[in-house]
């Protein structure tokens, strides 16, 4: 079959990238090994799709390149994609932190997507293996309007199109038939990779280390969490195996092996104060610190606090009140490592953007080859940023295919 535009991955990214190509009136053909449309917006949010954040900035995602990001998300905005939210009158939230939530649930931004690639006149094969991507450089010699060609063999045929856009995803959730072939179709043209790590995603610690907290699996409190330059601010969870929840996703994406986590277990608070001002009770220092934490937290982080114990307030000298409030606002622990890409939300590194444009995603050194959304050195923090990248990727792709 012969198309204008081929594209592998029908995840978000490709989704935006054909509709928009074919809006444009190109012919497009999406192909994808998944049997299910879109299986990573099916998962999103809870199946509520977190699909954009309002607070959209650069500053928000991490790249090798950092600002390569900023054109793609300057032409496609937030309000650009809660535009076709609108336009397909479905109902969305804002939860907090300017994240927007599909009230209708995953499934309909999925319907949404998958009807206006249908009105654009989009072709999807799905269930179709990749075998093989061949290319035909551009000639110079081979006269005006010769173009390249991009060749790939599936198991539901040949197909053949002048432009050819990556948008497989990164290696994360596996279970949504995450694969590393993006990353093998860059290498096959020469294009670099950089370093790939999960991302947004829980942080372990070496089993005897953390037994003691083991146990606590399920408690949550807000905090303050800073790894290198980065401080984020909200929920920590404890799991049997180390650390989550949101505060820890967004810390582990910046995170080095290694490295300490600096966590502030009481962000509103100062805590030499208020242990001075504390000082004649008898109330043991675990049973004071429940007000903030659950007590069963208070009492094994003081048990394993080995610079003083859990006695009564008024036993505890300036000095001691001293080193107790910089453990509370400074608690430091090394992970061991990470849950891996079974529970990363997304793979961080990917095609090397110093290779692509900016502008339209191309790759630099091979004209009509396309790389976005995950696969590309952009991973967007938690809380609908990666959605809103692949959004903006896609877009841009789509209007230079």
């Amino acid at each position: 079959m012969k198309s204008d535009v081929i594209i592998i991955g029908s995840g978000a990214a490709g989704l935006m990238c054909a509709l928009q190509a074919g809006l444009r009136g190109r012919s497009v053909v999406l192909l994808d090994h998944a049997k299910k449309l879109a299986e990573k917006i099916r998962i999103s949010g809870g199946g509520r799709c977190n699909f954009t954040n309002l607070n959209t900035m650069p500053d928000n995602f991490i790249s090798s390149n950092p600002h390569f990001c900023r054109s793609a998300l300057a032409r496609y905005s937030p309000q650009d994609f809660i535009a076709l939210v609108k336009k397909h009158n479905l109902a969305y939230s804002e939860k907090t932190l300017g994240q927007l939530f599909c009230d209708d649930g995953s499934e309909a931004i999925i319907t949404l997507l998958r009807d206006e690639c249908d009105a654009a006149g989009v072709k999807r094969y799905m269930s179709c293996e990749i075998e093989e991507v061949k290319h035909t450089p551009y000639a110079a010699d081979a006269g005006i309007g010769k173009k390249a060609k991009f060749y790939v063999s599936t198991s539901r045929g040949e197909f053949e199109a002048v432009s050819l856009v990556v948008a497989t995803g990164g290696l994360s959730i596996p279970k949504t038939g995450a694969t590393p072939f993006g990353y093998h179709v860059a290498e096959q043209f020469g294009i670099p990779i950089t370093k790939l790590k999960a991302g947004l995603v829980p942080l372990t610690f070496a089993p005897d280390e953390w037994k003691p907290y083991a146990d606590l699996t399920g408690v949550s409190f807000p905090a303050i969490v800073t790894t290198g330059k980065q401080s984020f601010r909200e929920s920590l969870l404890v799991t049997h195996r180390g650390l989550s929840g949101p505060v820890i996703l967004q810390a582990s994406s910046y995170w080095q092996p290694g490295e300490a986590l600096h966590i502030n277990l009481l962000p509103d608070c100062d805590a030499e104060t208020l242990l001075t001002e504390q000082k004649t009770s008898k109330k043991l220092l675990s049973n004071y610190l429940i007000q903030w934490f659950p007590k069963s937290f208070a009492e094994i982080w003081c048990e394993q606090n080995k610079s003083f114990e859990n006695k009564p307030l008024n036993q505890y000298n300036d000095k001691q009140r001293k080193a107790i409030a910089v453990q509370l606002h400074d608690w430091q622990v090394i992970p061991s490592g990470t849950q891996g890409y079974t529970k990363a939300e997304v793979t961080c590194g990917g095609v090397d953007t110093h290779a692509l444009s900016s502008k339209t995603m191309e790759c630099l050194e091979v004209p009509g080859l396309y790389f976005i959304g995950e696969v590309v050195d952009v991973t967007g923090q938690l809380g609908g940023y990666n959605f809103q990248w692949a959004w903006a990727s896609g877009f841009a792709a789509g209007q230079a295919v």
